[in-house]
């Protein structure tokens, strides 16, 4: 069999599963799974630019997940009236601030020489411009919470539109989606400067905890995000249910096709979003396998298999480490923007490592780590089972305990557990493809 014939019938077994649970499920549930999977196939080739093309070991995917949400939440939300005039100068003053605080340390750490003397002048920096830096934030970030806290109480973002109007500037998401990736590479490159001269491990721990400093801060800056009051009411760049289910030519052509208008909105909805979501798979695909089939991504191949050695012939280790961690986080943050578009809601609360990081690092693996047509085919598989399992699950403990007791204390424990299927399925397919296919379903060639 070739390659090309065992890709084409692994894609075919995906999509057939997802095309059966239509049948079964519902259409609707089909579509979400399809949104999702295009949506992780791009967080997953994220990972495989970092992973799969460097050896990077980057275990901070929420975070720069997280980034690409708040993009479209400041993009895609209206200003909050009065917040701004409230203590919206009073913030950017303090940001301003804080950055020439460390500046200032920065300057003094490089034109100084060590010694006690520069230890001290750093520390009595840093330690005034802290005190000054929450001397003109706190106030004004209580000024601008203070604002309308039931409903807003956050400054908002840059949609042009009124809080009765912004709903209709559904087209500005699609400008959302890029800022999401500058986000999320602006923040790859602060940590990049400071983390990538670290061995592998230490590198993953720094990310991590990057990657949840990322996720307190947007939980608890309520000024920025709504902290966990959560933002909802996110535009959209396609048609809302209802004005459909008022269109009586959209009505005419859901009957047509045996769908009742709540039905036909809400699948025709999700098949625009795929279809958009697909248009940035396939552009990110195309410029990925550009990359890889360069000299560029040549060079990073051979700085994986032994940096020494590229080194030594006169590459630049560090500097092409920075660039594919920038460029797979930026990838991440447009995923993450686009799953905010696709929920129409920014919960910060919700970002798990076990969703956002340990679930795409399965699908690198399972799909292929360095092949992106793995990244691919692996967001789309894991993401089914992630979603099939628990159910399937019950419906096999329901049959297995068809003849006990409804008060039967082990009817009720095999039923609790059937939650915990997903988990337990995960770490089987991980077992089963690192010791049948260690280099993926579709490996590297």
């Amino acid at each position: 069999m070739t390659d090309t014939v065992k890709n084409t019938a692994l894609f075919a077994l995906v999509f057939g599963l997802i095309i059966i649970s239509g049948f079964f499920q519902g259409w609707n549930n089909a579509m979400f799974i399809v949104n999702m999977g295009l949506i992780s196939a791009v967080m997953a080739i994220g990972v495989n630019l970092q992973w799969g093309f460097a050896g990077l070991f980057n275990v901070g995917v929420m975070g720069f997940v997280a980034l690409g949400g708040l993009a479209a939440v400041l993009v895609g939300m209206p200003a909050t009236p009065g917040a701004f005039s409230a203590g919206g100068l009073g913030v950017v003053v303090a940001l301003l601030l804080g950055a020439a605080t460390i500046i200032a340390a920065v300057i003094v750490y490089r034109r100084m020489a060590a010694g006690r003397n520069r230890n001290l002048a750093i520390t009595a920096i840093l330690i005034f411009g802290f005190f000054v830096f929450r001397g003109f934030l706190d106030p004004s970030v209580s000024a601008i919470e203070s604002v309308n806290p039931a409903a807003t109480g956050y400054l908002g973002g840059l949609n042009p539109g009124s809080q009765d109007t912004y709903r209709d500037n559904g087209w500005i998401m699609l400008i959302a989606w890029p800022v999401g990736g500058l986000f999320a590479a602006a923040a790859a490159w602060m940590i990049g400067k400071a983390a990538l001269g670290l061995r592998s491990d230490y590198l993953a721990i720094a990310t991590l905890g990057i990657a949840e400093i990322i996720i307190a801060v947007m939980k608890n800056e309520d000024w920025l995000t709504r902290g966990v009051k959560n933002v909802v009411g996110v535009p959209r760049p396609v048609p809302y249910e209802l004005d459909l289910q008022n269109s009586a030519a959209f009505v005419e052509r859901a009957a047509s096709l045996g769908f009742d208008p709540v039905e036909g909105s809400t699948i025709w909805v999700k098949l625009l979003y795929a279809v958009l979501f697909a248009i940035v798979l396939g552009i990110i695909f195309w410029l990925s396998q550009r990359a890889l089939n360069s000299p560029w991504g040549r060079m990073l191949r051979a700085i994986r298999d032994n940096e020494v050695a590229a080194e030594a012939m006169g590459k630049d280790v560090t500097a092409r480490h920075l660039q594919v961690f920038i460029l797979g986080s930026a990838v991440c943050g447009i995923a993450g923007a686009m799953m905010t578009t696709l929920d129409g809601q920014l919960t910060p609360g919700s970002y798990q490592p076990l969703r956002f990081t340990f679930l795409i690092w399965v699908m690198v693996i399972v799909g292929g780590s360095g092949s992106n047509l793995g990244a691919i085919l692996g967001g789309f598989l894991i993401w089914f089972l992630w979603v099939q399992v628990e159910p399937i699950g019950l419906f096999v403990m329901d049959i297995i305990t068809s003849g006990m007791s409804d008060d039967s204390w082990l009817r009720a424990h095999l039923i609790d557990s059937a939650a915990q299927m997903r988990l337990m399925t995960m770490g089987v397919i991980m077992i089963l493809v690192l010791r049948f296919s260690p280099r993926g379903l579709i490996p590297e060639k």
